[in-house]
């Protein structure tokens, strides 16, 4: 393995998108306080603009490498799935607005279940263009969630712009979820 790119930026950038998640977690442990919302908020969008940038330097100075490939999906997977798991904790994914948050961890549990079958094919399935939309779609509505309470006294109805932006996304995490499996089918029905 490669120590350059191994500790080069980008792959630090997801490191930092990763431990982020506990901190985001601790935060939400305390939802009734604003300043904890916002703290917790803080770390979330530090950790989303990451997403951005990892990618973007790897590519621009050809660091891309193995670890970044397998790290980046899965830190993104772990910041929404903690959050989403956090707002039904507190109450701010609540009755049927809960779906949204199922929808979206199964469909990111499916994918990674189809991927990794793919892997052992030898088959790779490129992340599309819409699958990034559909990450920072994501990570806004998460992060109007996460502001909760505390953003509606900034931002009037801060809390239901975060759930319809997360039905959205869900809607958007169904589309691109029946695109990869339309894309692995010919392999899962070929036994």
């Amino acid at each position: 393995m490669n120590g350059a790119k191994t500790f080069s930026l980008p792959n630090l950038l997801t490191f930092a998108r990763i431990l982020a998640v506990p901190g985001v977690v601790f935060f939400m442990l305390w939802p009734t306080l604003d300043w904890t919302r916002w703290t917790a908020l803080g770390i979330f969008a530090l950790a989303a603009i990451t997403d951005f940038f990892d990618g973007y330097l790897a590519r621009r100075w050809n660091l891309q490498s193995a670890l970044g490939r397998m790290l980046d999906p899965i830190a993104d997977k772990l910041l929404v799935s903690v959050c989403i798991l956090m707002l039904a904790m507190d109450g701010s994914l609540y009755g049927w607005h809960i779906w949204s948050g199922v929808i979206i961890l199964c469909r990111e549990i499916l994918v990674s279940g189809l991927r990794e079958f793919l892997a052992d094919l030898q088959v790779s399935v490129p992340v599309t263009r819409l699958a990034k939309w559909k990450t920072t779609a994501q990570l806004v509505a998460l992060g109007f969630l996460l502001a909760g309470p505390a953003g509606d006294k900034v931002l009037p109805f801060n809390s239901e712009i975060g759930l319809i932006l997360l039905w959205l996304s869900a809607l958007l995490t169904l589309y691109t979820g029946y695109d990869y499996f339309r894309a692995g089918m010919k392999y899962l029905l070929n036994d």
